[in-house]
């Protein structure tokens, strides 16, 4: 699906364009689709006074409200209306990140403020950051129209959360020691609210021990990290783990740092797995799919929102762990089964990882050379273990047990076929397929899902809706779920 950019518009309808995307929960972009759709549609009828207008937009985008909740899912957990974060950008190349996490944050209701370092300067402009926070960017901490009134300590306390993006590796080394030369570091020492960093640097840099001293510094008093992810760093040839969260995985990480209502999963354990396997053939080569990871990383950061104590065993993912989970790394498939049974006895366990059916008998230990006239080599493939199966008749199986079915053909009967089979209590499927219809770029590796939730009692076909919105949902469903159960 082609993006869409808000140019051109009068003040009046950017305004209401704005308060329907905030009422929906959506971006400005998505609220667009969707009364582009109502349009076409012929919904709106002809133009009219804006007041008429917007009475039949809230109605008809309210109805559509991709967030809206579907049977067994409950109430979506999103939204930051009312709250104040200050944003304290550094001096890196990832800092252009923050102009898209001001818009995604003020989107979501929220009142953004920033302080910039005089590094990040360098890469942003304060004319860009005014224009999308809508507010005076604070830069000096020797200002005198800012410091009249000493301006870096109502700063700290004004705000709900202070947000540092990107978190250098300067910025994390003058907050672990109690440095205090600029205003960014100032308002660090000075605020009495919860902090959260996205870090980003070289790897190198990330890798340090001195880095990861004020890491482990940082996090015994109380601060709390997003991130940062593996991949491609913006030097040449440089890749590694020191790349920033995404702005929406840093939105993720706000809202649940900011969410103070009530915890129904608290006290329970659940153990999540997520990603691909990589099964070797030798040093360089190995069996693999296309997961990302995507799926199975929001729902346990759905499910730590909930107050679960969430173990997350994950496979070789280019994303950052979810916030306030404990994770696993694993590689292989006999490693996620080794580290999954570690982890019981559990209240639930969520099986979402795409494991990797087949491995080699044995993997070679030098690479495999083609010889030019003698054809591929063949390969003695065996069947890995079965994770889902496993848990699903094991002696200390969770109270409840959840898997994940990723169809290209047959999708409910091969969902229902393996609920038996599996000991599983529901089976969540979703088509995979290229003909599935999902998303700009289909389920595996996209951004958007559609499942059917298969148990004993039927199937409840969910709508498409954005990953995120998925792993809330199932949350929900899980925590109702678990009500009846006592482990």
């Amino acid at each position: 699906m082609a993006s869409i950019t808000i140019r051109n518009l009068d003040d009046e309808v950017k305004d209401l364009l704005r308060k329907l995307a905030a009422e929906n929960d959506r971006s400005m972009e998505e609220q667009a689709r969707v009364m582009i759709r109502a349009a076409v549609e012929g919904q709106l009828g002809p133009s009219g006074r804006i007041d008429q207008i917007e009475r039949t937009l809230r109605e008809l985008t309210s109805a559509r409200s991709p967030a809206a909740p579907v049977a067994g899912m409950g109430k979506i957990p999103r939204g930051l209306s009312g709250k104040r974060i200050l944003l304290i950008i550094g001096g890196g190349i990832a800092a252009y990140k923050a102009l898209d996490l001001i818009r995604r944050l003020r989107e979501r209701g929220a009142a953004v403020r920033v302080v910039m370092t005089s590094a990040a300067q360098e890469f942003v402009t304060t004319l860009s950051v005014g224009a999308l926070s809508a507010d005076h960017v604070f830069t000096d901490l020797f200002d005198r129209n800012d410091e009249h009134d000493v301006g870096h300590i109502r700063l700290s306390r004004e705000a709900d959360l202070l947000v540092v993006v990107p978190a250098t590796a300067d910025l994390m080394a003058k907050l672990a020691n109690g440095h205090a030369n600029d205003l960014a570091s100032t308002v660090l020492l000075a605020t009495d609210k919860p902090v959260l960093m996205a870090p980003a640097m070289n790897p190198r840099m990330w890798s340090h021990p001195a880095t990861r001293r004020n890491r482990a510094i940082l996090g015994k008093d109380g601060i709390a990290f997003i991130g940062p992810a593996k991949g491609e760093m913006a030097e040449s040839n440089e890749a590694g783990e020191g790349r920033m969260a995404e702005p929406l995985e840093i939105v993720a990480a706000i809202e649940a740092l900011l969410d103070t209502r009530p915890k129904p999963l608290a006290g329970r354990r659940i153990i999540v797995t997520s990603g691909p396997t990589h099964e070797p053939i030798d040093p360089v080569r190995y069996i693999a799919n296309r997961s990302s990871g995507k799926q199975g990383h929001a729902i346990a950061a759905a499910l730590a929102r909930l107050g679960a104590d969430v173990r997350l065993v994950s496979g070789p993912v280019n994303i950052a762990d979810p916030a306030g989970v404990t994770t696993v790394h694993v590689e292989t498939a006999a490693e996620m089964k080794e580290a999954v049974e570690q982890l019981l006895p559990a209240d639930a366990g969520v099986f979402v990882a795409a494991v990797a059916d087949w491995r080699t008998a044995t993997a070679a230990g030098e690479k495999i050379k083609k010889v030019a006239g003698e054809g591929p080599p063949a390969l003695q493939m065996i069947e890995n273990p079965d994770i889902l199966a496993g848990v699903g008749h094991h002696k200390q199986r969770p109270g409840l047990v959840v898997g994940f079915a990723a169809e290209t053909q047959d999708l409910v009967s091969n969902a229902e076929a393996k609920l038996r089979k599996k000991g599983a209590d529901f089976i969540v499927a979703n088509d995979v397929s290229h003909e599935s219809g999902v998303g700009p770029s289909g389920v595996m590796g996209g951004d958007r899902n559609k499942v059917r939730i298969v148990s004993k009692t039927g199937v409840e076909e969910w709508p498409e809706m954005d990953k995120d919105e998925v792993a809330a949902g199932l949350a929900a469903l899980i925590a109702e779920r678990l009500k009846t159960i006592v482990v």
